[in-house]
């Protein structure tokens, strides 16, 4: 009976002391794995900008490569870049036409306060997408030196670097957009359940690490992408019950796709057509696969700081959103 009732002992100690043993230890994992995502989240964006340094030099190696006749204008046709494009240096601030622009006679302003800013013939909107990234700090400095605001729609990314980065743009003045917490079009278009949840969560993420709330949103995709199988329209009513606009673009640097672009390439995109719009929203990438985007980011700021009667400005209240779907469509479709 005492053996019975040491064992008896033995087993209700085990079954207390088990369970507890387990959580300490989850704990402590938990700890350490948190850790690791944190390393592993920087690991993902140091291997990304390596990439990047790679597809650069094969770029720049290809460019160096001779190439048979006829072939630029074969590569033109097709709407790729030929392979002689003159890839510029890093920190070349020189103007297109060789000589050094600085705008001089341009306004050059931070809001659309200024009474210059609401009477340029032409207003243009920096917007870049993606980030935070290792390549934001960048960004923000050079959008310092020419004194220049600009438009983050950022992601849920975490960890210190990330809260850290998300302040900055803050700090300097810039607007801070949302592009969805997820970024992934399966989930974030699924339903307009899911699409809430997710929006929901970044909003209340940015308001938490920077105090801002924001109230301009930016679809992944835009408006007018074809994976969502739900009628955008949807998505964008449900913005609006938050006071919530998007915004999409009405040109593009063309930085989006996983070819890396020249600097020559992107500068070109960029000024397409500014001279011709009241309003230009101009689609730029803040990410860390892509260093062309930030070495031509001068080049661009000082061409549309060149010409007549233009200013750079940030996304505001103010703004004229730029739109690839309008609400009227769907209300004129539902009334036929």
């Amino acid at each position: 009976m005492r053996r019975l009732k040491k064992c008896i002992i033995v087993v209700r100690t085990l079954f207390i002391l088990t369970p507890a043993v387990l959580c300490v230890f989850l704990f402590i994992r938990l700890k350490d794995m948190g850790g690791d995502l944190e390393k592993l989240t920087a690991r993902v964006e140091a291997v990304a900008g390596e990439n990047a340094a790679l597809q650069k030099a094969v770029l720049e190696l290809s460019q160096r490569l001779p190439v048979s006749d006829g072939s630029n204008q074969e590569q033109a046709a097709a709407g790729e870049e030929p392979a002689g494009y003159e890839l510029t240096a890093s920190g070349d601030s020189r103007g297109r036409d060789g000589t050094g622009v600085t705008g001089e006679g341009t306004d050059v302003t931070d809001g659309e306060d200024d009474d210059g800013a609401l009477t340029a013939a032409h207003k243009v909107y920096l917007t870049f997408d993606d980030g935070p990234s290792s390549n934001t700090e960048k960004i923000l400095d050079i959008l310092d030196e020419y004194d220049v605001k600009a438009t983050f729609f950022v992601v849920g990314k975490e960890g210190e670097w990330a809260r850290e980065a998300l302040k900055d743009i803050v700090k300097r003045g810039h607007t801070l957009g949302m592009h969805s917490y997820s970024h992934r079009y399966a989930d974030i278009y699924s339903s307009v359940e899911d699409f809430a949840e997710d929006f929901v969560k970044l909003r209340g993420y940015l308001e938490e690490v920077t105090g801002v709330v924001s109230d301009v949103y930016r679809f992944p995709g835009g408006s007018s992408n074809t994976v969502s199988d739900i009628d955008m329209h949807e998505f964008a009513e449900y913005l609006e019950s938050w006071n919530v606009r998007f915004f999409d673009w009405n040109a593009s640097s063309g930085d989006g796709g996983r070819q890396l672009l020249t600097v020559d390439a992107l500068v070109k995109n960029s000024l397409e057509g500014i001279e011709k719009r009241e309003n230009t929203v101009i689609l730029l990438h803040d990410a860390a696969g892509k260093p062309t985007t930030v070495e031509a980011l001068p080049e661009i700021i000082e061409n549309i700081l060149a010409m007549e009667d233009t200013v750079i400005l940030p996304i505001t209240e103010d703004t004229e959103p730029v739109q690839h779907i309008h609400m009227d469509e769907k209300n004129e479709t539902e009334v036929n």
